[in-house]
């Protein structure tokens, strides 16, 4: 079992840090659910960021010095089964291969971070719907509900999962207790 006050502690420090130096992540995915009161258990925290983070070394400096690494395989479920110990490696890997996301796993503690580089949307669709969820003593910028709405709906057609309707039906319910 993950232990999510950790892993919160871990990456609202991460994000803190980030914000610090400019970049402006986007929590969404299934940690944005937790987040807003879903019970549904998730493994990594997806965040949504500028495709020009990727091209700055101060995001690769920052997650390293937080002891995560960049995956360089992942396996069918979708597991992290290697990574780059190296930052200056890993930096070099992104600006080669330039993905549309890329994966993060902490070693010593399997937490994992996914960055979206303006994937599936630009980070700009983003932006002015934001909420500030305050979790522990971090407060974390997430995708607003109908935002979820959308990359769930996207989500559900390309994977047609269970677990994405599901998620669907819990944002629409908060949806209308909020109206």
């Amino acid at each position: 079992m993950f232990d999510y006050s950790q892993f919160i502690n871990i990456v609202g420090k991460i994000i803190n840090d980030l914000t610090k130096e400019g970049f402006k992540p986007i929590l969404i995915g299934g940690m944005a659910l937790v987040f807003l009161g879903s019970r549904r258990i998730t493994r990594d925290f997806d965040f949504i960021i500028s495709k020009e983070s990727r091209e700055q070394r101060r995001l690769i400096e920052v997650l390293y010095q937080s002891g995560l690494e960049l995956a360089s395989k992942v396996n069918d479920r979708g597991d992290i089964i290697q990574s780059i110990s190296n930052k200056n490696v890993a930096f070099s890997r992104l600006q080669i291969d330039k993905p549309a996301s890329a994966y993060f796993l902490h070693p010593k503690t399997g937490l994992r971070i996914d960055f979206l580089f303006d994937f599936p949307e630009p980070i700009e669709a983003f932006d002015d719907n934001v909420q500030k969820i305050k979790v522990q003593s971090f407060v974390f910028d997430v995708a607003s509900t109908d935002d979820l709405i959308k990359l769930k709906k996207k989500a559900a057609k390309n994977r047609k999962s269970m677990v994405d309707q599901q998620d669907i039906e819990f944002l629409k319910e908060i949806k209308n207790e909020s109206l």
